[in-house]
Order: structure tokens, then sequence, then C-alpha cells
């Protein structure tokens, strides 16, 4: 399995409340959070780590420079419009595979990220399955609506009878990068349309709840994200 990971985006809210460093780059618990990821995914034994970081901060690319993380990297240094096009320009790594793909921001426990993999496992029939959390403390978050099966009917942008959203990491098997391709001609830019797609295409998407998850979205998130780790540590 590879693992895919986004992080291309500005980090614009963090920089207006000035915090000017790339977010990979930012450090919790000891380590960045572009280095967290890649170190996950070394020591669960991915093939791959595929990264995109974006080309307005050049220390980002130099980041990788010398580095060895004793884990296969490729890597794309490119601006894009969003976390979709991102996706997309992964995507030509990822169709030989089954893999785990994951925006920079979400910050959660190895506990929380074993049980998502013994997940998978267990429902080897399924086309996608999103981790999920009932910790809400996005501006807008993805609400995920499923059946008493965890099979995921719907994602919205309101509560409705919903518990649970989106936790920022998916995992996928390499049929939905011909999906990905349809929904790229069609326009759309945004990773919760293209959920929606996969959906009225007829894929099979289950959602697992991972536990608590912090994006880091404000410099109030390092701070909860910190303590977060430090008491499942203690």
């Amino acid at each position: 399995m590879k693992f895919a990971i986004i992080a291309a985006g500005e980090g614009s809210r963090l920089r207006k409340e000035g915090l000017y460093i790339p977010k990979p780059m930012i450090e919790i618990g000891g380590m960045t959070l572009i280095d967290r990821l890649i170190d996950r995914a070394k020591r669960y034994e991915f093939s791959t780590a595929c990264i995109i970081v974006n080309d307005i901060y050049p220390e980002l690319a130099n980041w990788f420079r010398d580095k060895d993380y004793g884990i296969f990297i490729q890597l794309i240094v490119k601006s894009t419009p969003g976390s979709m096009h991102s996706f997309y320009e992964l995507s030509q790594f990822l169709r030989d595979d089954d893999f785990i793909l994951t925006t920079v921001d979400p910050i959660y426990t190895d506990e929380s990220f074993r049980y998502f993999l013994e997940f998978i496992d267990t429902h080897p029939h399924a086309d996608g399955i999103m981790a999920a959390t009932n910790y809400v403390d996005d501006e807008k978050p993805l609400w995920i609506i499923c059946n008493n099966r965890m099979q995921i009917v719907e994602f919205s942008d309101t509560q409705k009878e919903s518990s649970l959203v989106s936790a920022g990491f998916y995992y996928f098997k390499p049929l939905v990068i011909n999906f990905l391709e349809k929904a790229m001609q069609q326009g759309m830019f945004r990773m919760r349309d293209f959920q929606r797609f996969l959906l009225k295409q007829g894929c099979s998407l289950i959602a697992c709840n991972v536990g608590k998850v912090i994006d880091i979205d404000h410099t109030s998130d390092i701070l909860q994200a910190e303590l977060m780790l430090k008491s499942k540590n203690s």
C-alpha cells in the first residue's frame, strides 16, 4: 500500500494569526507535521510516500534534501488551487496499488491509525474508507451520513442526523483514479465534491470512526494537539 500526502496548502489562516512557518514544518510533539506522516508511513511499512508541496515556500522543497527517511519518496513541488487538484497531481503514482490519502493537517494517535488499518483489513470489498471523527472543530465540517452498517449514504454540509465528520484522511482502491479524472473534467475542485461524486458513481464507501482528530488550522489547534498527544503518552 502507498501513503499519499497533500501538503500544498498555503496555511492562510495560520498566517493571519501570525504564524509564518509553512504548515508542513510546524512542530507538534517534537516532530514536524510532514515528518510525522512520513515516519508513520515508514513504521507501518508502506511501500512509498507520495508527497505534494507547494512552490510558494522554497524551504518546503529543500526540507527533503539529503534526508533519508528509510522509505521511498516521490515528491511533487507544485502549487494547486485546492486539495482535489493536489490529489490529481499525485494520482500518477497511485494507479497500481491501494493507498491512503491524507492532508497534512490532521493530528491523531497511533492507536487511531492502527484501528483504521485494521478496519481496512476487515472491509476488503469497500472501494473507499473515510476516517471519521465525532470531535468537531472545523468551521465548515463535512458531515458523514451512514446507515447502520457504517456504509456512507450521503456527505452533507449540514449536520442533519449525523454525529460524524470527515477526519481528513482516506483509504482508496486505485479504481477511484478513473473517477477522479472524470470529476476533474467536470470542473470539480473540492475533495468533498469528489466524495459525493464517488457515491453517485455507485462506489462503496464506508466510514470508520477513529476517535479524536485535531486539524491544524489555527494556532490554538497546535496546543490542543500537543495536549492530546501528551495525555495519550502519559
